[in-house]
């Protein structure tokens, strides 16, 4: 798989087969991935990777946990801007829109819809989950390094016949993570990614987010 393979086959998968990601692997595109580019060559992520009876234990505490804080806790930060303007909220609301209508869940459905968004919190059933924290003192531009190092690991996962989804939605629930993680105070949770093997059947896996045309986005000067 060349690159631009690799970009063009790579999107949010949110029903995975049960097959374990070998270890091996795993390591091998961690490993690789920290080739990703940083300012100053400051490499400020730091990955906690989850699988087998870890795995099981978290979910079994997500499952309780998004009962009793529906709401979430206590964030470190926002995901999304508090008034997304457009274009950018019309985006937002068009993968919704796409996702809920390959699964058949009516706008007016609220609980169907939250109980699919629940599904976040157990991985989308995925065999292996990784984590992304980050020291407090960073700033933007190392989030931004963060980004960059968490794509090279999803282009590289697709390398090796694996699918992933990257998951902010984890930063709703900071102090969870970081006491089941045992984080140190110093580095904040930033997101998590559910990794595996895409079931082919599930529809959901048909959702391919659109992308708004070059002209829309970029300015050519002097070519």
């Amino acid at each position: 798989m060349d690159v631009y393979e690799a970009v063009a086959s790579r999107h949010s998968i949110r029903a995975y087969l049960d097959r374990p990601v070998p270890p091996d692997t795993i390591r091998r595109v961690l490993t690789a991935a920290a080739r990703a580019p940083s300012g100053g060559n400051l490499q400020p992520w730091h990955i906690d990777v989850v699988g087998g009876a870890e795995l099981a234990r978290l979910k079994a505490i997500m499952r309780t946990r998004v009962v009793e804080a529906p709401g979430g806790e206590e964030k470190d930060y926002d995901v999304y801007p508090k008034e997304l303007v457009a274009p950018y909220r019309d985006y937002r609301f068009q993968v919704g829109e796409d996702m809920y209508g390959l699964l058949g869940i009516p706008r007016e459905d609220k609980a169907a819809r939250l109980g699919w968004f629940a599904r976040n919190y157990q991985f989308f059933d995925a065999p292996l989950a990784l984590f992304c924290t980050v020291d407090r003192r960073m700033g933007k531009p190392q989030w931004s390094d963060l980004g960059m190092y968490l794509q090279t690991v999803m282009l590289l996962l697709r390398a090796e016949g694996l699918d992933s989804c990257a998951q902010e939605c984890w930063s709703t629930y900071p102090q969870t993570i970081t006491a089941f993680l045992g984080t140190p105070a110093e580095r904040m949770l930033f997101t998590g990614m559910a990794i595996g093997y895409a079931d082919p059947q599930h529809p959901i896996n048909r959702l391919v987010t659109r992308r708004a045309p070059l002209d829309d986005f970029a300015t050519f000067r002097g070519i």
